[in-house]
């Protein structure tokens, strides 16, 4: 009867502990989420052999809103075919990259981003950037941060700038 007991009080522990677990996870994953503001920019290209391609980027931002930390996410479909049939479909991407928190101490934010427009248009910073907006819900503080991609071999340019409230 006492290995029945203990077997059970046992149970019962891990039974405890997997739901204080699952509770846990289920409040964090209730802190991340995922940007109201995904783009898709495509464009199409011509190759030798009278080929075309078309190519599609989307991005999106995944972000937890405890603490401020991010995810920018990106992926595309590259399609390229002749007159009559498709030769090659690709996929790349499906990975995010981890970026900094953008306020000091945790508290409950919203968020949201803003792409620029591919480099086949007006953007004079080559391929462009990104622009995450933040702000705090338990009080008057909002911020925006600017990434700008220069190109070439030079690291992006990555600015906050602080909201003030008049």
């Amino acid at each position: 009867m006492s290995v029945l007991f203990r077997t059970l009080s046992l149970t019962a522990g891990m039974a405890a502990a997997a739901m204080s677990l699952s509770i846990s996870v289920a409040a964090a994953a209730d802190d991340i989420k995922l940007s109201s503001n995904q783009r898709i920019s495509c464009g199409r290209g011509l190759m030798a052999g009278k080929l075309q391609t078309s190519t599609c980027r989307s991005y999106a931002y995944i972000f937890n809103s405890k603490t401020t930390e991010y995810y920018r996410c990106a992926a595309s479909v590259t399609v390229t075919k002749d007159n009559k049939d498709f030769i090659q479909i690709q996929t790349e991407g499906g990975a995010c990259q981890k970026r900094e928190r953008l306020f000091p101490s945790d508290s409950s934010y919203s968020f949201d981003a803003a792409e620029t427009e591919g480099p086949n248009t007006n953007s004079f910073f080559g391929p462009g950037g990104f622009v995450i907006w933040v702000s705090d819900n338990t009080k008057l503080a909002a911020k925006a941060c600017f990434s700008i991609a220069i190109g070439g071999n030079q690291p992006d340019v990555q600015r906050c700038v602080d909201m003030k409230f008049e």
